[in-house]
């Protein structure tokens, strides 16, 4: 079995638990890798967060930022988050907790008992270029926000227009995103057992309210100023 270990950089507390959660795992006979920023400070060979999708297990030490670039870089490899005392609406353990949590969760895993919550993620896509997959939310807006600012626009939902006109920009959301920038631009929360993606419009002059729309769907916007 190989777990990856992501901990939020420059934080000594993160990189401190990330050893005492690898010493542990290596102690049981499991391979552990670091990211590169955490093994510097212990004085070993990392691996970078991209290549940990061939990991089994990948735990993230930090606040929802660090579980999020770990989930950028992992591809399918789940994700265990420790949350330690910032914001952490992903993370679902605590400091004081991680270590014995960890080895009961690598337990599962060896016994193919592993809970596992699968989480959509979305792809934007143009000519000639495609995005990386995002766990919150896709956004297009303009060079600045604010008066004077923003973009002429167009929002299609599976062809069928929705809306049009000048916004600051426009966000899709998908759940798990709907706790975060939506919600701050006056979006819907989204449960997570609910398929859906939320399309909002950010400080329209003249548009929708925020829209949920299926996992199916696709969401098209063209510029039109």
């Amino acid at each position: 079995m190989l777990v990856g270990i992501v901990a939020k950089r420059g934080n000594r507390r993160a990189s401190f638990l990330a050893a005492d959660i690898r010493d542990r795992l290596r102690e049981a006979g499991v391979e552990v890798w670091l990211d590169e920023a955490t093994a510097g400070v212990h004085d070993e060979s990392g691996h970078p967060v991209a290549a940990m999708d061939a990991c089994d297990l990948v735990v993230a030490i930090g606040g929802d930022g660090t579980f999020l670039f770990a989930a950028r870089g992992v591809g399918g490899a789940p994700i265990l988050g420790v949350n330690l005392g910032e914001v952490g609406f992903l993370n679902a353990l605590g400091p004081e907790e991680a270590v014995h949590e960890v080895m009961r969760e690598v337990e599962a895993l060896e016994n193919g008992e592993l809970s596992v919550r699968e989480a959509p993620r979305l792809v934007a896509a143009g000519e000639g270029w495609e995005s990386p997959a995002a766990v919150n939310e896709v956004v297009l807006q303009g060079p600045q926000r604010g008066r004077a600012g923003g973009i002429d626009l167009e929002i299609r939902i599976d062809g069928s227009l929705f809306s049009s006109g000048r916004a600051d920009g426009v966000l899709a959301a998908t759940q798990t995103g709907s706790t975060a920038y939506n919600l701050s631009e006056g979006g819907s929360l989204i449960h997570p057992d609910v398929d859906a993606i939320v399309v909002n419009e950010m400080c329209a002059e003249a548009g929708m309210q925020p829209l949920a729309v299926g996992h199916d769907s696709e969401i098209t916007v063209r510029l039109t100023g």
